[in-house]
């Protein structure tokens, strides 16, 4: 099996990437998992996605004796890694040239050279570059890299942004490697235009281009916010995965600038810029399909440009993606759908919000009716104007009738018999009835009648009622006991005192701290209960799940 990059024994591996390391196809792994009943279970991942333990399928290979002839591709890699280190993307933007046949001929060691061409001659150049890139997509997958898209971001893109027309104009203003270009528009006539800020990443994404032979494909380097390459540039579509949590991209030197149309954005909100200069280069009637963390949803800096995106009828559509779906952690990712009017267009009064948070990362895109609210626009308008999609979602499909009507059945019951609960208690004597001698539970403790430690304790002895010794050092006397000067509480069982009585006495008195103890809970959990048949009733009337009787006394 080929040398596995920064492999580890606890590592877990796909099935596309075991493909590559063991040197055979996807469908060869395929065939060993449904053939062979000893292949490795998997280990994580889900029923779409499953993930394997690299030590486990290392050792089933060597019982096979499978996977232990290096492919040419992995020996091309290798020797890519050898000779360029972490640059992968400036080496394979070598090989892409090498192969293109580009001058000056790129300086690429001779063994990486014949492979290439080697393996080139036996299927294609484009086909040896897009395994390259593959590569590059899952080493990005494992070090956390935001410059590449992942696959099921990129599949996402696709199946959201579909339904262009022929000779369609899409654009990309921060391409990286050109992956969403080449992955949108299936037409030959499709014009695609890209600008990146990586001199490498822009190379590489021509090379793709050219090599696949995309005659109208334009990529540009330089970074589209303080120099936009491309100005002119008014696409049907436009997509982007833009760099996220970047504060200096340029604020101080833009506060003037005309692709602010919905407000400045602030310096934490350099996600917003990309989303405001996206729609800028759109033209009448077009798109905007953006790749978003999901705080951009309700952060409280951004809510003014959110509010100004959903009052224009802008916004027209928020996804929230499966967890797992980008290449650099498994948190929820969202995708920002933006139309502007055209010319005779008019606004629409409400925004599509998609949840599809509970599916598998390589699950159906198309959501579940549940899985879908349109929100009128005035109820986003708040003074959060947070557009998470899950929180309007599962308010749309909620059955406020059935659960307010449980929460008052469940009042109900928890009220009947609510005063029987609490126990019948005579008068005493006060301090007096209590004049017997003290013991201090420590002292029980080196009795070997109680067992405490920091915050509990319990008898040891049938000398010993546990009802009886935990309400007595709840009295006001052992609280005073744990409490310091300052005010300070702090429960220290040993240091609490206990009056000394026969056992019946204390189990008289285990039996009235008890009861006490149980109406308490049933206090507690009525208080509990009543408030969230407050917010129940207040949420559910507010949005029109419940209405008051027409009869007053209904």
């Amino acid at each position: 099996m080929g040398n596995v990059d920064g492999d580890s024994p606890d590592r877990l591996v796909s099935g596309s990437e075991l493909a590559r390391f063991a040197g055979v196809t996807r469908a060869a792994v395929s065939n060993w998992r449904r053939r062979h009943g000893d292949f490795p279970l998997p280990a994580g991942g889900g029923v779409n996605s499953p993930l394997f333990s690299l030590a486990e399928v290392r050792a089933w290979l060597d019982r096979q004796n499978k996977g232990h002839g290096v492919s040419d591709e992995v020996r091309l890699w290798q020797a890519l890694r050898a000779a360029y280190g972490e640059e992968s993307v400036a080496a394979v933007a070598d090989v892409a040239r090498h192969l293109a046949g580009a001058e000056p001929a790129p300086d690429l060691p001779d063994d990486a050279a014949g492979l290439a061409g080697l393996l080139a001659r036996a299927a294609s150049a484009a086909a040896v570059v897009e395994g390259l890139v593959a590569r590059i997509t899952d080493a990005a997958g494992r070090s956390g890299s935001d410059h590449v898209t992942s696959r099921r971001i990129l599949r996402a893109v696709r199946h959201y942004g579909g339904g262009l027309r022929e000779g369609a104009t899409v654009l990309d203003p921060s391409c990286g490697i050109g992956s969403l270009l080449l992955t949108m528009g299936s037409a030959a006539e499709t014009k695609r235009f890209g600008q990146e800020r990586d001199p490498r990443r822009a190379r590489l994404a021509q090379l793709r281009a050219d090599l696949a032979g995309h005659t109208a494909f334009v990529v540009t380097a330089g970074d589209s916010l303080r120099a936009d390459r491309l100005p002119e540039v008014r696409a049907d579509l436009v997509v982007c995965d833009p760099p996220v949590a970047v504060t200096e991209w340029g604020r101080e030197d833009l506060l003037l600038d005309t692709r602010w149309e919905f407000g400045t954005p602030p310096k934490a909100e350099g996600e917003l810029a990309w989303l405001q200069h996206a729609y800028a280069r759109t033209a009448p009637g077009g798109r905007v399909l953006m790749v978003m963390p999901a705080s951009v949803a309700y952060r409280k800096a951004g809510r003014r440009i959110r509010a100004e995106l959903v009052r224009r009828g802008v916004l027209t559509r928020l996804i929230a993606l499966p967890p797992g779906s980008a290449a650099s952690h498994a948190l929820p990712v969202h995708l920002w759908e933006l139309t502007r009017p055209s010319a005779t267009g008019t606004a629409p009064g409400s925004v599509r919000l998609v949840d599809l948070t509970d599916n598998q990362p390589d699950g159906p895109l198309d959501p579940a009716p549940h899985q879908v609210a349109q929100v009128p626009a005035v109820e986003l308008l708040d003074d959060a104007v947070d557009l998470t999609p899950g929180r309007y979602v599962r308010a749309a499909h909620r059955d406020y009738r059935a659960e307010y009507e449980a929460l008052r059945a469940r009042l109900e019951d928890r009220l009947a018999g609510l005063a029987e609960l609490l126990p019948v208690l005579v008068e005493g004597a006060g301090t007096a009835a209590l004049e017997a001698p003290t013991v201090s539970v420590g002292e029980l403790a080196r009795a070997g009648l109680v067992e405490c430690g920091d915050d509990d304790l319990r008898s040891a002895s049938d000398q010993l009622d546990d009802a009886y010794l935990r309400g007595f050092l709840r009295s006001s006397a052992n609280t005073r006991r744990s409490t310091s000067a300052s005010g300070t509480y702090r429960f220290d069982a040993r240091s609490g005192r206990v009056p000394q009585m026969d056992i019946e006495a204390q189990r008289r008195y285990g039996r009235a701290f008890t009861a006490v103890d149980a109406f308490d809970e049933r206090i507690r959990e009525l208080a509990e209960l009543g408030r969230e048949a407050v917010e129940l009733a207040r949420e559910g009337l507010g949005s029109g799940g419940l209405l008051p009787p027409a009869d007053p006394t209904g």
